[in-house]
């Protein structure tokens, strides 16, 4: 009786302290994402997110920062409906899959068993190659005589004029035709418009906080408007792009983040798909051409030699599943400072490494100090920071990186910072033509004519067949003798 009690003490004991343990850590790791996206916050200068992170079925992380509406002085909150741009694409793949499951429709079928008129060229293309990006067709969103006013049949006359990309299942190639198609097929085969469809499958009864629409200049309640920097005049300016009721498949859902870890939740618990269908999605496509590896509607992004699935939209908001770790992230914005820099993916690698130390991965967290340096340090102190991180690790390549920075810089205003970043990416890789091309571009933006023709016949001796560099030395060539 006695020895019985004592171990009911020391396991009371136990229970109190791991609890206690398992407390700190979560206030810990809520301390350091808070600091981490804090300090992105100001380097990018980001007007407005949330942030939620899912883990072994529980949010152990959300909150939300900063502005959703200049005009109207709103913050965000849990009430604010984000545009998720082609974070979208994710619930329209699901849509897809939903038919799949019911029988209703095939990743072998051709387009043409439920699109009309289309080209002899395109009836071949399958579901599937929609969805991996795999089509070859022209990209709708590319042609200034296709204007989103038109009516569906004449956008498709049009566009059945211009050229393939390439051979249908080749190589994958990012394209706003594929979910076009794929909202025109979920259409044919339910005989519902593609937002009723959706809403009534994914989000059945909500009465808020979901809604379609890609007339980004459109006031909607508790909405975040999308914002633009304009690096001259240094203030945000709204964004009123209107991509039509077509797109609204490939970019137009609005949510709020509760609502979206709520969609999470049901994916997760296999209430919109069985487990082996959702698990098809995820399955690499195999293109003839290319080693790409992307699934069905989703991209694959190794952490730490570890895949996790998802997709990013508008370079805002990115909604991504570590499967085998059982975590969900998603991270919503409504704009930043910087063109190209994939801050969001960086945030959802950053904030996967805190909650989950298997997922901490250098060469990622590297790269991404390697871009805040540049932005908020003095370029030489950067320039330092960079080459003693190459000493430690001779075998990362950031050539990448450092053009994106280059550009980043350069773009914004810092010409000078961006030569030098330019002229280190060679000094990193003098065998890249890409590199001295840039380098040779910083030049000729400076104004330094004679040194940019000279660097752009270095890119030639690199790479010859550079259609940009023979382009550019005859327009230099015409403003020297002037």
């Amino acid at each position: 009786m006695k020895e019985t009690f004592l171990i009911s003490i020391f396991l009371l004991i136990f229970s109190i302290c791991f609890g206690q343990k398992a407390d700190s850590n979560q206030k810990e790791i809520k301390q350091k994402i808070d600091t981490y996206i804090n300090e992105v916050i100001e380097i990018n200068e980001i007007p407005g997110v949330a942030l939620a992170v899912i883990k072994d079925g529980k949010v152990i992380y959300e909150k939300y920062y900063g502005t959703a509406s200049f005009e109207d002085n709103k913050q965000v909150d849990k009430n604010t409906a984000f545009k998720i741009f082609s974070t979208t694409k994710l619930i329209t793949n699901v849509g897809i899959f939903q038919l799949i499951e019911k029988g209703k429709l095939s990743l072998e079928d051709p387009i043409s068993k439920y699109l009309d008129n289309l080209p002899k060229e395109w009836q071949g293309i399958k579901v599937a190659n929609l969805l991996s990006h795999s089509s070859g067709l022209p990209d709708i969103v590319m042609f200034e005589d296709i204007p989103i006013t038109l009516p569906y049949d004449k956008k498709i006359a049009i566009l059945s004029t211009k050229p393939m990309e390439f051979a249908t299942g080749e190589q994958y190639s990012y394209n706003q035709t594929n979910y076009f198609f794929l909202a025109k097929i979920i259409e044919k085969i339910t005989g519902l418009p593609f937002e009723e469809y959706i809403l009534k499958n994914q989000f059945p009864g909500v009465k808020s906080g979901v809604y379609f629409s890609s007339d980004f200049g459109k006031s909607f309640p508790n909405s975040a408007f999308r914002y633009n920097y304009d690096s001259k005049t240094k203030k945000y300016v709204k964004n009123t792009l209107n991509s039509g009721s077509d797109g609204h498949s490939a970019n137009g859902l609005n949510i709020t983040l509760p609502e979206f870890i709520r969609w999470n939740e049901n994916l997760d618990k296999n209430t919109f798909l069985k487990k082996e269908t959702k698990y098809s999605m995820w399955e690499p496509f195999k293109y003839t051409k290319s080693d790409e590896n992307f699934g069905y509607g989703w991209d694959f992004y190794p952490v730490n030699k570890i895949l996790s699935y998802g997709f990013t939209g508008g370079n805002e908001t990115a909604f991504r599943k570590f499967v085998k770790n059982d975590m969900t992230i998603i991270f919503l914005s409504n704009g930043h400072k910087y063109d190209n820099l994939y801050v969001q993916s960086q945030v959802i690698n950053h904030v996967a490494g805190i909650v989950d130390k298997i997922l901490i991965d250098d060469y990622l967290l590297a790269d991404e100090k390697t871009t805040q340096d540049f932005l908020k340090l003095d370029i030489a102190k950067s320039e330092q920071n960079y080459l003693a991180l190459k000493k430690n690790h001779p075998e990362w390549n950031f050539e990448y990186r450092l053009n994106v920075v280059g550009y980043t810089l350069m773009n914004y205003g810092r010409i000078n910072d961006a030569i030098k970043v330019f002229e280190l990416n060679t000094k990193e890789n003098p065998k890249s033509g890409n590199a001295f091309d840039s380098l040779a571009e910083g030049y000729f933006n400076n104004g330094q004519l004679e040194i940019s023709k000279q660097t752009y016949q270095k890119v030639l001796a690199l790479s010859p067949e550079n259609a940009n560099a023979k382009e550019m030395l005859t327009k230099i060539d015409k403003l020297l003798v002037k």
